[in-house]
């Protein structure tokens, strides 16, 4: 994919439409994956929210590269978190992911990080 470009923190963002994407490694490979929605956000927000919160969960998982996406359509956005895994993916991998975006505090967190701000008049 083109149009990724280094946000001088060493990770690689790209803007397509009304899609927000997020990783350390390009090009992304979705070795594990969830999906989820989430009520319309601020993507880049939301995306690097995701991204700390899986990273924290999967920090322990040697050669793991995250990566998140966030689309946003007419019922709010539609989130994909996973990444790269250098070596096998273990049974379970996909739920421990899944299992980060149903938590119910780290969503709360999110939608707080995330929300549109009010713009001054």
């Amino acid at each position: 994919m083109s149009g990724w470009i280094p946000d001088g923190r060493g990770w690689q963002a790209r803007r397509d439409g009304a899609t927000f994407a997020l990783t350390r490694r390009v090009p992304v490979r979705w070795d594990v994956a969830a999906e989820t929605r989430l009520p319309d956000l601020g993507r880049r927000r939301l995306a690097h929210a995701v991204r700390q919160d899986l990273w924290r969960a999967l920090r322990d998982l040697r050669g793991f590269a995250p990566a998140v996406e966030v689309t946003r359509d007419a019922g709010g956005c539609h989130v994909r978190a996973g990444g790269r895994v250098e070596g096998a993916v273990t049974v379970g991998l996909t739920a421990r992911v899944a299992a980060v975006l149903a938590d119910p505090d780290l969503r709360a967190g999110w939608v707080r990080a995330a929300r549109h701000r009010e713009r001054a008049a």
